[in-house]
């Protein structure tokens, strides 16, 4: 749970040291990116992704919902500008060596901004998603919707753009978890911080930037993981505890995290959480 669950927010310098950028976007990739998969099947099955798409995907992360909307038939652009670390992941994903050269033409990630994405030659964007849910960093909305205002002149008239954000706190059992980032993170007060999710996060962010609201979803996401040890790690992940890392140290935030899941400890030693997701259609102007 890209951009991520949301991308990665370091809210004091001093945060990077004690975070392994490299390590946190294999574990991104290799445990927690998967958990979204079926809000991206939703979402493609909605807006009948398929040939002929031309996606702009925001915040892509290590490109899994690109991969998914590759295979569909649709001819994607990535774009991430807070994590070289996962973009140099989705290269791997999506530029192979093995693929040929069509294929990677067609194919097009950018380590920057949605403007970076802008080519004179080829047609408008008919799809727009901003996969990374947002509704539980504290002003994470914001830079989304710089990153809309940027991408939506690049979209035909129309098109639609789905945005994501977490469900209400009482249907996602990871929220009990969530909240140990708030009891650490308490002392910084940082807008890096995470809370629960708002009903009207998304259309909130629709109507800052000038989108028509045409419909929306729940879709049910569970966290399963292998073991705890794995549910710590993809967890961290999203960057949803780095102002508690901050605030204490990274051995405090693994061990305040691994005593929050044992709730959700099955007898096999699996760790089960049920979530519940939000997706926002609205349409360009």
């Amino acid at each position: 749970m890209t951009p991520t669950l949301v991308r990665q927010h370091l809210p004091h310098a001093g945060a990077a040291a004690r975070v392994d950028l490299c390590a946190r976007a294999r574990d991104w990739s290799e445990i927690q990116e998967r958990m979204l998969v079926p809000l991206y099947e939703a979402v493609y099955e909605r807006v009948e992704a398929g040939p002929g798409t031309r996606l702009l995907g925001l915040g892509c992360g290590s490109g899994l919902a690109l991969l998914m909307a590759a295979s569909r038939g649709a001819t994607v652009t990535g774009v991430e500008s807070s994590s070289p670390e996962r973009l140099a992941l989705a290269r791997r994903r999506l530029l192979p060596e093995g693929w040929d050269t069509r294929a990677r033409a067609d194919t097009r990630l950018v380590d920057g901004s949605p403007g970076d994405a802008a080519d004179a030659e080829a047609p408008a964007y008919t799809l727009v998603t901003a996969f990374e849910p947002i509704g539980c960093l504290a002003g994470d909305s914001e830079g989304l919707g710089e990153a809309l205002a940027a991408a939506t002149p690049l979209a035909e008239r129309g098109a639609p753009v789905v945005l994501a954000g977490w469900g209400p706190p009482e249907r996602c059992a990871t929220s009990s978890v969530l909240r140990v980032a708030t009891k650490l993170a308490d002392p910084l007060r940082s807008t890096g911080s995470w809370r629960p999710a708002l009903r009207d996060d998304l259309e909130e962010v629709a109507q800052r930037a000038g989108l028509r609201p045409d419909g929306s979803g729940r879709v049910a996401c569970p966290f399963g993981y292998a073991d705890v040890d794995s549910a710590v790690r993809g967890l961290l992940s999203t960057g949803l505890f780095d102002a508690a890392i901050t605030a204490t140290d990274r051995a405090q935030v693994d061990k305040e995290v691994a005593e929050a899941l044992h709730p959700h400890l099955r007898p096999d030693g699996t760790v089960w959480m049920p979530n519940v997701f939000r997706y926002l259609i609205a349409r360009v102007p």
